[in-house]
C-alpha cells in the first residue's frame, strides 16, 4: 500500500523537516494553480514521471517555469530516449496517479527503481512547494530539506541545471 499523506507528514516530522500544507481544489496543470502560487511563498514545481526505452524510470522535479526538453535529455542522463511513463508503473512505483506526481512520492519507491532528478533552480529558493501525494494540497519545505528528504528515502538526487542545458541547444 502506498504511504498516506499522514504517513508522509509523520516521516517529515521524524526527520525534523518543518512543513506547512495548504489544502485547495485539485490542480492538474501548472497553470491551474496560479492563485495558490501567488498566496504561497517559494518555488512552485512541476514533476514529470519518465521512462526510457530500456525500461528505466525517472522522476524530474523542476521549478514550474523551467523548460525541459525531454527529447534532448537522454544524452545528459546517459540513458535511452525518454517518454512519459504510463499510469500503471507510476502507481506501482510511486503510489500516485497522473496529476499528483511529486517529490514526496519517492517515499513509496522502496526498491529504488526510480532515478530522482532535481532542477538546480529549486536549490536557489529557500522554500519549495510540492503536492503531498495528492493534488488537492500543497506542502512547503525548505530546499535544503528537499535534498535531505530525498537522501533519507535512499535516493541520491541528480541535480541538473536545466537553464544551462537549454542555453546549449
Amino acid at each position: 500500500m502506498p504511504v498516506t499523506r499522514q504517513d508522509l507528514f509523520d516521516y517529515l516530522d521524524g526527520l525534523n523537516i518543518a512543513h506547512t500544507t495548504r489544502e485547495h481544489a485539485p490542480i492538474f496543470t501548472v497553470d491551474e494553480g496560479a492563485d495558490i502560487k501567488a498566496a504561497m511563498p517559494g518555488a512552485h514545481t512541476k514533476n514529470l514521471f519518465l521512462k526510457d526505452k530500456a525500461g528505466r524510470f525517472f522522476l524530474i522535479c523542476a521549478k514550474n517555469d523551467t523548460q525541459i526538453r525531454i527529447n534532448k535529455l537522454h544524452p545528459v542522463l546517459g540513458c535511452k530516449r525518454l517518454s512519459f511513463g504510463k499510469p500503471e508503473p507510476l502507481l506501482e512505483l510511486l503510489g500516485v496517479t497522473p496529476g499528483s506526481v511529486t517529490l514526496f512520492s519517492i517515499l513509496n519507491d522502496k526498491g529504488r527503481d526510480v532515478t530522482l532528478i532535481l532542477d538546480k533552480a529549486l536549490t536557489a529558493h529557500e522554500i519549495v512547494n510540492f503536492h503531498p501525494l495528492l493534488n488537492d494540497a500543497t506542502t512547503a519545505i525548505s530546499s535544503i530539506d528537499m535534498i535531505a528528504f530525498a537522501k533519507a528515502t535512499g535516493h541520491d538526487p541528480i541535480v541538473l541545471d536545466f537553464a544551462e542545458l537549454t542555453k546549449k541547444e
